[in-house]
């Protein structure tokens, strides 16, 4: 009764022209595969790509040459002819800085990966090898961890002599007990999984578990943990440098820079300042990108 009292009422719906015109559809944020990146992140990834560039091609970034020494300008600081200043022989520390990027990107490249070979090896043969020799490879690896990083690269290239490839060596050397014990752990994970065990019940060969299952999944986090990693050979190799152990002179290691303008801080500190500084963003750069991949890995893992 109360509803034919009502007057009728023209139909509302989103069809009908009384309705008025559609609302305005709000467009979606942009959602690329880089969206969910933080600016943090994507500018010290742009950052690396830059000094990568650099090392690559140094010549495209500066005519000048790192070694071409000029006496009358000597230990001139920061001006529009040489925006970072001279050093002690009259060298463009701007050009020697662009042309040191390339020996110490492999100083810290090459002593990660012989750290991550190493490791990868030692945690793969103390999980896969038996009782005996997982007991006397951890120890080992105890007995190495037992000595900061450094200290250990230093005793190793004490013993090997100076030169780029025994610091690489050494770098190397030190790092090898952290992976392999990050190995191992993992290799044992795999090898309890259900899916090792399906394949070793349908009677697999030995090496094809190996290769197929445990070796793939036991190094996936070992990658992203090598990221920063490198950013720590890289810092350890500017020390070892800086100690007078690494790239002889004329070389324009970053590390060697330091090296070269420690007696001249007093009277020039751009020598130590921007070499230092390039070491320094470097390796910020490279640990904001490995904690990010880091992060996204074990995100990925847990789910």
């Amino acid at each position: 009764m109360a509803s034919s009292l009502l007057p009728d009422l023209p139909d509302l719906g989103a069809g009908s022209p009384a309705a008025g015109p559609a609302p305005m559809r709000t467009r979606q944020p942009w959602a690329g595969p880089l969206s969910s990146v933080p600016p943090t992140v994507l500018l010290a990834g742009a950052l690396l790509l830059v000094v990568v560039a650099v090392a690559v091609a140094p010549g495209l970034f500066t005519a000048g040459s790192p070694t071409t020494t000029h006496p009358l300008a000597a230990l001139r600081g920061p001006s529009p002819a040489h925006w970072l200043g001279t050093d002690q022989l009259g060298r463009d520390l701007l050009t020697r800085i662009l042309y040191g990027a390339r020996p110490s990107l492999l100083l810290g490249f090459g002593s990660t990966v012989l750290s991550v070979v190493g490791g990868a090896a030692l945690g793969l043969a103390a999980a896969l090898g038996g009782r005996a020799a997982d007991h006397l490879l951890m120890r080992l690896a105890d007995i190495l961890l037992a000595l900061p990083a450094l200290l250990l690269a230093l005793l190793v290239v004490t013993v090997l002599g100076p030169g780029t490839g025994n610091v690489m060596t050494a770098i190397g050397i030190a790092f090898v007990p952290g992976y392999a014990r990050l190995v191992r752990a993992e290799a044992l994970v795999v090898r309890r999984s259900g899916y090792v065990e399906s394949a070793v019940a349908l009677g697999l060969p030995r090496r094809r578990i190996v290769l197929r299952h445990v070796l793939p999944n036991a190094l996936a986090p070992l990658l992203t943990l090598a990221t920063v990693g490198f950013g720590t050979a890289l810092i350890s190799a500017s020390g070892l440098s800086f100690l007078g152990l690494g790239p002889a002179a004329p070389s324009p290691e970053w590390g060697a820079l330091l090296f070269a303008g420690r007696d001249f801080l007093q009277t020039a500190w751009w020598l130590g300042v921007f070499p230092g500084t390039a070491v320094t963003t470097t390796v910020i750069a490279v640990n904001v990108v490995g904690r990010f991949a880091q992060q996204r890995f074990t995100r990925r893992t847990t789910r």
